[in-house]
């Protein structure tokens, strides 16, 4: 390994001449990296060595250390098959290729120490590790593009997709890798490793995408022949327009809507409105008929598309008969009748909405086979 500073110089010296558009384009964070010719920072925080350092890597035989650690890496099997594992590989693979550049500056010791404790904690199980070293041969670069590597790290699904791991993880040290060229002032070099990353960012979006679990289907329950919505759960006291429409009333409806969206062979939808017997009989109409209007106007506006006929039929057809003297217990016991009724017909024409039942059986056989 050499670490001589005038090294450092003069790799910096030569830097003078490399393409300030390229480095410029690297964003490098450390600003000793900038300086060019024998002006270059030669101190502790430009990355001179340090006598830990030395303590450190000085003893690293690279080439022993590379097919022992990646031996030890490959008998692990299935649990290499994760983030760390990937990062392992990562890491010998930027030391290799490090190694056959006859690179000198110590990253490929710092690289194969990093995959060396990333395969120990595999192997023990402890000391398990996400977080990216800061090493001395290395700046930092390209701030943007981490954001985007973390951001992909953090998401929810990043632990179940394999494949998001293993981008990620070898994005982290390629751009640690880049960091190292810029270090040694050869830009051209990082800015080749880095647009490698950047192109390959979209395809961690992708993998993550890919491991998206598909939306559960809200339960959608069958559809019957016929809804009766209760008037006192559908609607505020003696009201019958939109506004006065309650939210249980609305809840029931979106189900409603749901379900005829499902159901496609429902071509007519009729709508029935009832009171009960209090009040009076002009008063009782108008009521049910704009509540039977409010809810067909409700399931258009939801995307209801069948033919919708409504009648209101004020307090014709009780369900029930009561007669309490007590007009609260009268009220109570008349809630049956305050409804609002849909049947529905399903296939054969649109047009053939048919009317209320009860309605149907009182008309003439004649005026039957006439409708």
């Amino acid at each position: 390994m050499k670490y001589s500073l005038i090294a450092i110089a003069l790799a910096a010296l030569l830097a003078g001449c490399s393409s300030s558009a390229t480095r410029d384009r690297l964003q490098i964070q450390d600003p000793t990296v900038l300086q060019t010719g024998f002006s270059a920072t030669q101190s502790q925080a430009a990355g001179a060595v340090t006598p830990q350092w030395i303590a450190t890597y000085s003893g690293v035989k690279n080439g022993e250390m590379l097919s022992t650690v990646q031996t030890r890496l490959n008998a692990l099997g299935e649990r290499k098959n994760n983030y760390f594992g990937d990062k392992a590989q990562c890491w010998l693979n930027a030391a290799r290729d490090e190694r056959s550049s006859h690179d000198g500056w110590g990253f490929i010791e710092e690289a194969l120490v990093q995959a060396n404790i990333l395969t120990t904690a595999l192997e023990t199980g402890q000391g398990l590790s996400a977080d990216n070293p800061e090493l001395r041969t290395s700046s930092v670069l390209r701030p943007d593009l981490w954001q985007k590597i973390l951001a992909a790290k953090g998401s929810p699904l990043f632990p179940q997709c394999q494949e998001a791991q293993r981008l990620t993880a070898c994005s982290e040290v390629e751009l640690i890798h880049a960091g190292h060229e810029a270090w040694t002032r050869d830009f051209d070099e990082s800015k080749r490793l880095v647009d490698g990353v950047e192109k390959g960012t979209p395809s961690i979006t992708a993998a993550l995408e890919a491991c998206t679990p598909p939306p559960t289907a809200a339960k959608v329950e069958p559809l019957p022949q016929k809804v009766t919505l209760q008037a006192d759960a559908t609607f505020k006291f003696d009201r019958g327009d939109l506004a006065g429409m309650l939210p249980a009333g609305k809840a029931k409806l979106d189900e409603l809507i749901r379900s005829l969206k499902q159901a496609d062979d429902v071509t007519g939808i009729s709508i029935d409105g009832y009171t009960d017997r209090l009040g009076s009989d002009s008063y009782n109409r108008q009521l049910s008929a704009k509540r039977a209007e409010t809810v067909k106007r409700y399931l258009q506006s939801g995307g209801v598309s069948p033919v919708i006929s409504t009648r209101g039929h004020g307090k014709e057809d009780p369900v029930v008969q009561c007669n309490d003297h007590n007009r609260a217990a009268l009220i109570a016991c008349l809630a049956p009748n305050r409804r609002v009724e849909l049947d529905f017909v399903r296939g054969g024409r649109a047009s053939d909405v048919p009317q209320n039942p009860r309605t149907q059986s009182r008309l003439m056989p004649q005026e039957q086979q006439s409708h």
